[in-house]
């Protein structure tokens, strides 16, 4: 029988995408492995391969389709011997799906039953296609929602006998009636959402500024997903700020030498680097906030895999430099380069940008001194640095001299770490980067 090409999951965390190109046309023949669509995600444009082989009978999403929900029919598939003919019509048409199952069973009823359908449907439209507690959507005919909204059944309590699963007529004519969860549900959450309220409608906001000039400029899923995440951030981490000043220039001396040696090797260490190797070193030397929060609980991670923040087009990346701790700083180095190049291109596989305990964020280069990073979960803290600046300080011998101060601030989740072991932790990053020869050791 035909199959169905869904709309993939390329990240745990994806939930819908743009179906950005289609690489083959109705008719092509694809194997296993072949390319057939470009999918853009919130991070990445990423290369859709097919599963299955067969002849492409129909192509069901158009390219550009924005805000595409995962597992949603894109394509059907067909084997050997079938036809057009043999597409389901249900698949060919996702969203026509529900009406054509609700003009069925209204015909299957038949007499004057069959002929009231089609009023009762336009008459009455049926409830928004409800969800399962973990957020799935429940599959069901508009006449099968529209009954169990009449008779007070909950869907996710009912097991489906259409096609693929569909709850349909006979499902609820016969199930019992019962208490909806999703009353429950929504009385629950109705103090929580008072809780956070919104802030002014788009509407609003563009009445505020009627008569004056402005560009309105549409959100793209990695607006939007940054938009969301940084909000959920900000209010359910409780974050704490640690701040010290670093001074540079034993580092700068150490850096200046490494790349006279290195020179031939065609490399050359940033400053950055030597930030990346002092924290992946003080995760290891503060192995209890080497960790992060997982709902009910801490993981406690073995590696130090360090997170990069990435500034591009409309938007950031963090790449993830997994074991920094045993990496050598020329390996961080070029390996840094790399992704960073990658992450501007949007070519970064989903493996890359995810996981990792601890997060960098670095402005220093854009003359900014000091800021405060919003920790990206579930990391527990995240390492904010400025630029290094000549600043006037008072030596060991207690005289005056003029050092190279750079200045960071650690946003920290409280859920992880406390004060005293957020200060343990930076104070292992600040010994390292005064004492940069301890490094290599």
């Amino acid at each position: 029988m035909p199959t169905e090409i869904l709309m993939p999951a390329l990240s745990p965390t994806m939930e819908e995408g743009t179906l950005a190109k289609w690489l083959v046309k109705e008719g092509d023949t694809v194997s296993s492995g072949d390319l057939i669509a470009e999918i853009e995600t919130d991070k990445a444009t990423m290369e859709f391969e097919a599963v299955d082989e067969g002849v492409v009978g129909k192509i069901l999403i158009a390219e550009g389709s924005e805000g595409v929900k995962v597992n949603t029919p894109i394509a059907v598939l067909l084997e050997d011997g079938e036809s057009a003919d043999d597409i389901d019509t249900s698949a060919a048409t996702p969203e026509a799906a529900p009406a054509a199952d609700a003009a069925q069973e209204a015909a299957s009823a038949g007499g004057s039953d069959a002929a009231a359908a089609p009023a009762s449907a336009s008459a009455t439209p049926a409830p928004a296609a409800p969800a399962a507690a973990d957020g799935s959507r429940i599959f069901a005919s508009p006449l099968a929602r529209r009954i169990a909204a009449d008779k007070g059944l909950d869907l996710a309590a009912i097991k489906g006998s259409g096609p693929r699963g569909r709850i349909i007529k006979v499902d609820v004519e016969n199930a019992t009636a019962a208490p909806k969860a999703e009353t429950t549900a929504a009385t629950t959450a109705a103090p929580a959402a008072a809780a956070a309220p919104a802030g002014p409608s788009a509407d609003a906001v563009a009445k505020m500024y009627e008569g004056r000039d402005y560009e309105e400029v549409k959100l793209d899923g990695m607006r939007k997903t940054i938009a969301a995440r940084l909000t959920e951030a900000k209010q359910t981490i409780p974050h704490f700020y640690l701040r010290r000043d670093i001074q540079l220039d034993a580092l700068l001396k150490f850096r200046s030498q490494l790349n006279k040696q290195l020179e031939p090797r065609g490399v050359k260490l940033s400053v950055n680097d030597f930030i990346i190797k002092a924290v992946a070193l003080a995760l290891q030397s503060v192995p209890d906030a080497n960790a992060v929060w997982a709902g009910d609980r801490v993981l406690k991670m073995k590696a130090s895999d360090v997170a990069v923040a990435v500034a591009i087009e409309g938007g950031l990346f963090t790449p993830v430099l997994q074991d920094s701790d045993m990496k050598s700083l020329s390996a961080l180095s070029a390996e840094m380069k790399d992704l960073a190049t990658r992450a501007r291109d949007r070519k970064l596989a989903p493996h890359e940008y995810q996981g990792g305990s601890f997060a960098i964020s670095n402005l220093g280069m854009f003359g900014i001194d000091n800021f405060d990073a919003i920790v990206n979960p579930p990391h527990a803290g995240i390492l904010a640095v400025g630029s290094g600046v000549k600043k006037p300080v008072v030596g060991a011998d207690g005289e005056l001299t003029v050092a190279t101060v750079m200045s960071v601030t650690m946003s920290v989740d409280h859920r992880v770490i406390d004060g005293a072991l957020g200060a343990d932790l930076l104070k292992a990053i600040v010994d390292n980067l005064e004492n940069p020869m301890v490094m290599l050791a």
